[in-house]
This record gives structure tokens, sequence and C-alpha cells, in this order.
């Protein structure tokens, strides 16, 4: 079968064709390297292409492509070495679990721009995460309300602020006046104290030129950062913004689960993030620990690990964005689980907005959590001397949702 594929994704045909060689197989043919056995199992990914047989044979192998073969185009890569192993009889299921490249990727594209020093700089934090909360559409927010809650979370001490990936440029508040409206505030805040929030708008469009006029429109009114759909618009249209951007690229993974979340099928996050790295984005939303969704704390680990890990060098890390559901009582396990690092943005929605006390004391509270983290202590006996992570453990701890 890891013949087939290899054969199947390179040089085989149904039936010999003119001018195929052995030579030319053996300069551009995929090879099978290695093969290593794993349990059987009794549960087919395809349930339907099992027939009667109660024992599937699991194994991983390697398969090398020749660059020549593929070159270093994204889509090629996509294309050639994982498109097409999905549609191959003869399998109840297949996963990709781990892509290595060679030096020349590289070269060829630009990675992030910002990435984890570029984020920190304009957030002007250092040595702890940057601290950040979300505007979520389903309040249906108009431009001026959404300043508002804006103007809110500034006076809050935050570092970061995002539009929620749903908020584009819907009709009841369109990006521009959005901008318009949320900009003077941020602008106005650094001006009286020294501190530049990050404020991501969401610039996501199916028309690239669409996409660049909202870029266009944050860099004109002062604003450093856009919240980009990478599934939603494609490879593609992340290209045409990285070779042209001037901002932050707040990489955002919806849709991701439909390629991953079953774990026979699909492919692995440390594969799939590769793509986006080496085209440029410069954050990347994973989850967290005890997240709202489905994903487990052990793939978070995973994803975190992945994204922070260089492909070829520091350059081309992105800063991991951890998010859904968090609060400070994750920072614990999370600074434990990611070894120790403090290399993050800290994203909480209700964490912070749902605070007893108000977004400040909510902002307060996540960073004394870090604090307590970071120093080894409990966050029950740091909540001693800290009434905003006491209200917030009061309020959050023992599964309460935030």
């Amino acid at each position: 079968m890891a013949a087939k594929i290899a054969s199947d994704q390179s040089t085989g045909t149904f039936v010999p064709v003119p001018g195929e060689t052995e030579e030319l197989k053996a300069r551009v043919a995929a090879r099978v390297v290695a093969i290593r056995h794993l349990e059987p199992t009794d549960r087919p990914s395809w349930p339907e292409e099992a027939g009667e047989a109660k024992r599937f044979n699991r194994a991983e192998a390697d398969i090398d492509f020749p660059l020549d073969a593929v070159g270093t185009d994204l889509a090629a890569l996509m294309t050639i070495a994982i498109g097409g192993v999905y549609s191959i009889k003869g399998t109840t299921g297949i996963r990709i679990v781990d892509m290595r490249l060679p030096p020349e990727f590289a070269a060829a594209h630009p990675g992030p721009q910002f990435g984890v020093a570029g984020s920190r700089r304009l957030t002007g934090v250092d040595k702890r995460p940057i601290i950040g909360t979300i505007v979520k559409p389903a309040l249906g927010l108009r431009p001026e309300e959404t300043a508002e809650l804006v103007g809110e979370l500034l006076s809050s001490g935050v570092d970061f602020i995002k539009d929620d990936e749903k908020l584009m440029s819907p009709a009841y508040s369109p990006l521009k006046e959005r901008i318009a409206a949320t900009m003077p505030r941020i602008l106005d805040h650094e001006q009286r104290t020294g501190k530049k929030v990050m404020y991501a708008f969401g610039i996501s469009h199916t028309d690239p030129d669409e996409m660049m006029r909202n870029h266009d429109l944050v860099v004109q009114a002062g604003g450093n950062a856009g919240v980009v759909n990478i599934n939603s618009i494609g490879m593609g249209g992340v290209a045409f913004l990285r070779r042209r951007s001037e901002i932050v690229l707040h990489a955002h993974r919806n849709g991701w689960d439909i390629l991953t979340r079953h774990g026979g099928l699909g492919m692995e996050f440390s594969v799939w993030q590769q793509f986006w790295r080496l085209i440029g984005v410069d954050q990347f939303q994973i989850n967290g620990i005890r997240v709202k969704y489905w994903e487990p704390d052990a793939s978070f680990v995973k994803s975190f690990k992945a994204v922070s890990t260089p492909l070829f060098s520091e350059r081309d890390r992105p800063l991991p964005v951890v998010g859904s559901g968090q609060w400070g009582g994750q920072a614990p396990e999370t600074y434990a689980r990611t070894g120790g690092s403090t290399d993050l943005l800290y994203l909480c929605g209700g964490g912070i907005v749902s605070h007893s006390g108000g977004a400040g004391a909510g902002v307060r509270a996540v960073r004394q959590a870090w604090e307590a983290a970071v120093a080894g202590i409990p966050l029950a006996d740091y909540a001693r001397d800290h009434p905003e992570l006491a209200q917030s453990l009061a309020k959050f701890a023992d599964g309460k949702g935030a």
C-alpha cells in the first residue's frame, strides 16, 4: 500500500504511456524509505470500505518525494504529496502525520514578517504573555457601540483586541465604519499613556484586491493588525496579502477541524501549519487547555510545540495564540505543559469581559494568574492578596465556563 501511494502520487499510470522509461521514473518517482508497523485495530476509519473484515493492519510509512518532481511551490506540494492519497483504493483510513521539508523551501517563501519578536515590539510586552480579548459578533454591535466597548477595554490595561473571525464587514458593522469609530480611541489612548493596544480587524475577503483595500483602511487609520481566516481565503489569498502587507497577520484556522477531527483521517496540525508559516502569517490561533470545543489538551500541546518549533530558523516562528474558553485558571497548566513558555498571546473572551469586577479586573486577574504560574505559586494562595484573581476563581473555577 505504501508503494502504491508513492507510485500514484508521482509516476504511476494505469497503463504504460509513450516516453515512460525506468530512468525517468528513477529521477522523479517518490519512494518508500521506511515502514513502522503499528498495533492492528478492529475499527476502520472508513467503515464502508471494510467489507466483512474484523482486523485492520496499520503502519506508518515514510515516503520521499524528489525536489525535481515537486519544486518549492506550496500548491504543488499540497497536490502531489498530500492531495491525492485519500482517493487511493484499498485503504480503510489514512492520515498525514508528519512532513519534513528541505531548506530550499525557506529560500522560496517569506515566512512571518513580524512573528514573535515583532508582536512583542508592537504591543510593548516583554517577559510575559501578551493578554488579549475579543469583540464578539453575536452581540450585533454597531461601529459606535464597538468603539464604546473598545474604550472600556483600553482602560483595562489589555494588550491586544481582535474582531471575532465571523466579524468582517456585516451590514450592521461595515469594516470601514468600525475602523473609523475605533482607531481614534486607540490612538488617543496611545497619546495619553504611551501604550498602543494592538487591534486586529477582520479584513478577510474572497477577492484579494478587496482584501487589500481592507488592509489599506487599517494602515491609513494607524492600525497595525488584521485577522485573516486562512482556510476561507486560501493559500493564494494569504500569499497575495503577505507580499503587500504592512500589518501583523493574525491567522484564524476556522474550518481546520474538518481536516483533523477524525483521528484516523485527514492530517496532523504539525503538517498543515507549515504551509501557512512559510507563506508568512505572524500570529497563529490554536486552542488551549480545557477548551470549550472537542480538542483534547494533548492535541493543544502538540499544536503549541509545532508552531513554536523553528522550521528553518527562529525568524519563521509565528506567535502562538492560546484561546477558547480561557481565563486565568488554565495559566499554570498552560505554562507547565508548554515547557515554561511565555511566548504566547493568551486570548480570553468571557474570562476577561465577564469578570465580576469588569473588564479591567478581568485583565488584572489573568495577569495575576500568569504571575502565579511563572512563580510556581498555587492560584488559591496568590489570590489571598490579589482580589481580582480571587473574584475570577469564584466565578470561573470548578468547571464554570468562561
